[in-house]
């Protein structure tokens, strides 16, 4: 069986599956029924200074969705943990103790040098071998400008980083980025230059759910009134795949990834774009602990499908193949070719290349689809909306046709 072992901050992990900070780790006996249900390691959900007040407001949760109900996002309104730092302090030692073998990662945040030193401080006494830094929520005073995240300050971000760096002996800081930056590259070189050794990509991103259009109240509904949402789910995962790649590409920095990871696959893809562990939220709010299960089988069978004994044979191996536009081969093109013995002649192919690509699908008098190599130009869109697995495949063409 390949070996699904990892380590991250020079910490071993038993599996590279962990919880993300939500509510899912927001009890001791959630993250118990984790830790026995095989997941490796979880984040706290993140936590404060004794005294911070929390207010919460419910309902806190928000869905996009397809008619079928099929979920492509999810936004929450939630805000940090109400137990403060000295609870889950007592969390960390009790866990640890009953699992060994697991690595529980404290997420904190502050509202100043002060606070972020002492929350290191508190979390590193009770015994914390990595903690989360949530540098990508509202940081109080920190912010250079009003309602500026911390992790959108680059100066700021270097500065916090570096103290928080100093005030530890045995622990790793990983500071957990934004997206909402206009370099998320440059972010990350200032978390390496402040001594830190890794990163958490991405934290959600500030959205608008939704309206009802029955009452006209945008989503969640609040005794009538909304709020911006933090977007998770399935629609964050190729914003989280770039940033991924582009801080391994460019800083060497290790990274947890986190934001739209729903199963194996999604796991995969971001092992293969250089992240060592993966956090999942979302995935464990719809379908419960027991995912973790499809998480490593499928780990399983694809690393021994691709020959691959160890994840760190996985981890990083699809970077090479990225490279800027201009950098794209010049010669390599290719055209559309439909299977028929898989089609199911529904004319999706025919529609979207007629009215959204370059008119190059035929549909013949017996509703059997074709494609006008004088016409197509292998954009892939029917490839897309073909709703058969394999019918429609992208075939290299000699660039003088």
């Amino acid at each position: 069986m390949p070996d699904l072992r990892v380590t991250f901050c020079g910490v071993p992990f038993e599996n590279p599956f962990l919880l993300a900070a939500a509510p899912s780790t927001d009890e001791l006996d959630m993250v118990r029924r984790a830790y026995e249900s095989g997941w490796a390691g979880a984040v706290l959900k993140t936590t404060s200074v004794v005294g911070t007040r929390v207010p919460l407001r419910y309902p806190l949760l928000a869905a996009s969705a397809e008619p079928n109900r099929k979920l492509y996002a999810l936004g929450n309104i939630d805000l940090i943990s109400q137990y403060h730092v000295d609870v889950v302090a007592e969390r960390i030692q009790t866990l640890a103790r009953e699992f060994p073998e697991k690595v529980t990662v404290p997420s904190i945040m502050g509202a100043t040098l002060e606070q972020w030193k002492t929350l290191v401080h508190i979390c590193e006494q009770a015994g914390a071998r990595v903690i989360e830094c949530s540098f990508s929520c509202p940081q109080g005073t920190l912010g250079s400008t009003p309602g500026l995240m911390l992790g959108q300050d680059v100066r700021l971000v270097e500065e916090v980083t570096r103290t928080l760096v100093s005030a530890v002996t045995n622990s790793h800081i990983v500071v957990k980025l934004t997206p909402l930056v206009n370099d998320i590259v440059e972010t990350a070189q200032a978390v390496k230059r402040a001594g830190a050794h890794a990163v958490s990509a991405i934290n959600t991103i500030p959205s608008l759910m939704g309206v009802d259009l029955e009452t006209l109240v945008p989503q969640p509904d609040v005794g009538g009134k909304s709020t911006y949402s933090g977007l998770s789910g399935p629609a964050l995962k190729p914003v989280m795949l770039r940033a991924v790649a582009e801080i391994v590409r460019h800083t060497g920095l290790e990274v947890t990834a986190t934001g739209g990871i729903m199963n194996w696959r999604d796991s995969v893809e971001s092992l293969l774009v250089g992240a060592r562990t993966v956090q999942l939220c979302t995935a464990v709010m719809l379908n419960g602990f027991g995912v973790i299960n499809e998480l490593r089988d499928g780990l399983q069978r694809f690393m021994e499908g691709k020959g691959f004994e160890h994840v760190e044979d996985v981890i990083g191996r699809s970077l090479p193949h990225i490279v800027t536009f201009d950098e794209l081969p010049e010669q390599f093109h290719v055209r559309a070719r439909i299977d028929l013995t898989k089609c199911t002649r529904c004319g999706r192919c025919f529609i979207a290349c007629r009215d959204g690509a370059h008119m190059a699908v035929r549909m013949e008098a017996d509703k059997q689809p074709s494609i006008d190599d004088t016409r197509c130009v292998g954009c892939g869109l029917c490839r897309i909306v073909c709703p058969v697995e394999g019918c429609i495949s992208m075939a290299a063409i000699a660039k003088s046709s």
